[in-house]
C-alpha cells in the first residue's frame, strides 16, 4: 500500500482516516499490533519521564507525546528508534512550546532513563565520550526526520486551554476538586 495515496495529515485534516489507524507503516513491516502499542506507550512515558526530570511543562511533554505518536503514523518503529524519535519529539516541542532544554540535559536524562528501563548500573556519561556524540547526532536526525515526515506540520491543539475556558465560563476555576480532575482526565485520556 502505497502511504503517500492516503489523505495527509495537514492542519486542515488533522484526524486520521480509519485506513491511517489500522493499517500503520510499523504493521506493514510486520510489526505485532501488541508490540507496536507496548512501544508507543514506553516512548510516551519516557517523553513524560524526561520531561518531568526536566522541569518542563506539561504542555511542552503533551505537545511531545502527540508529534512522536503522528511520527510513528507515517514511519515504521522498525526503521525507527523509540528512544531517538522521543528524544527529537521532546527537544522539538520544547522549542515549539518556547521552553527549550539543553541537548547535553535531555540527553542525560534519556541515557538516565534507558539505564533505569533496562535494568542496568546508572553510570554517568562522559560529557566528551563517544556515547554523547553519538546520541547528539541521533537526537539531531530524530528532529529533522520528524519535521521531514510530518512535512513541518508541528502544530499541536492540546485540549487544556478549552478545558480552562468551561472552568472559567462555568465560574468553577476556583472550586476545590473539578479544575484538578479535569486536569487529570485530560492528562489521562492523552495517553
Amino acid at each position: 500500500m502505497d502511504l503517500f495515496k492516503m489523505s495527509k495529515l495537514s492542519l486542515q485534516n488533522a484526524i486520521l482516516t480509519y485506513e491511517q489507524l489500522e493499517t500503520t507503516p510499523s504493521k506493514i513491516d510486520e510489526i505485532s499490533e501488541d508490540l507496536e502499542d507496548n512501544l508507543r506507550k514506553l516512548g510516551c512515558d519516557l517523553i513524560q519521564s524526561a520531561g518531568i526530570l526536566l522541569r518542563l511543562p506539561q504542555v511542552a511533554m503533551a505537545t511531545a507525546q502527540v508529534l512522536f505518536q503522528r511520527f510513528f503514523y507515517v514511519a515504521s518503529l522498525r526503521k525507527f528508534s523509540i528512544r531517538d524519535i522521543g528524544m527529537g519529539s521532546l527537544f522539538l516541542a520544547s522549542k515549539v512550546q518556547e521552553s527549550p532544554c539543553k541537548i547535553r540535559d535531555l540527553i542525560n536524562v534519556y541515557h538516565y532513563l534507558i539505564q533505569r528501563y533496562r535494568n542496568l548500573p546508572v553510570e554517568p556519561l562522559e560529557y566528551f565520550g563517544s556515547e554523547v556524540y553519538e546520541m547528539k547526532e541521533a537526537l539531531t536526525v530524530a528532529e529533522m526526520q520528524i519535521l521531514k515526515k510530518l512535512g513541518f506540520n508541528v502544530h499541536v491543539q492540546l485540549p487544556y486551554g478549552l478545558m480552562v475556558n468551561y472552568l472559567k465560563v462555568l465560574e468553577l476555576t476556583e472550586h476545590e476538586t473539578i479544575p484538578q480532575k479535569a486536569w487529570g482526565y485530560l492528562n489521562d485520556a492523552h495517553v
